[in-house]
């Protein structure tokens, strides 16, 4: 049992990588039930604390993911209408056959938005699209940062408790 608890848990730290860059997925905490799925075999001692402080820092961060694309747009003067259209264009071109369309969809939207919605001239709307494609990437980086160190701890704790497990 331990054997596919470990598997699954890893899976899921993987998963936890990809959904931190497709919107889609909450990447840090998918990668949290891979921590928690390790801490449930029997050769890993469970740790309330570490399990507490990885689970706060992977709520944080996907509560962060839907304010830091909208405050980006807000710190470059865009409006309400330029943050849906960052999430709309996010959706849209997440499933568009084109390279990047995660990214040209997230600043389109947000141009999109400011122009035909709040008929915003074309070089706010340009400075707003801006300000939510820096947050999105912002945001992305965050959490990857945050799904790579839950593989690193999951490894870490595989490999220190690695007798114990077998």
């Amino acid at each position: 049992m331990d054997l596919i608890l470990i598997i699954c848990g890893f899976i899921l730290c993987l998963a936890g990588i990809v959904g931190s860059v497709l919107p889609v997925l909450p990447g840090p905490p998918i990668s949290w039930l891979g921590l928690l799925l390790l801490h449930l075999t029997d050769g890993v001692p469970l740790s309330y604390w570490f399990l507490g402080i990885t689970l706060v820092v992977a709520l944080t961060m996907f509560v962060l993911d839907y304010f830091i694309p909208a405050i980006g747009t807000k710190k470059f003067g865009g409006s309400r209408s330029g943050a849906i259209g960052t999430i709309v264009g996010l959706l849209i071109g997440l499933f568009s056959p084109i390279p990047f369309g995660i990214l040209i969809g997230a600043f389109l939207g947000a141009l999109i938005g400011e122009m035909v919605f709040n008929k915003t001239e074309r070089k706010q709307a340009f400075k707003a699209a801006l300000g939510a494609f820096l947050g999105f990437l912002t945001s992305t980086f965050m959490k990857l940062v945050v799904s790579f160190i839950f593989l690193f701890l999951f490894l870490w704790d595989l490999i220190q408790n690695w007798t114990h497990l077998f």
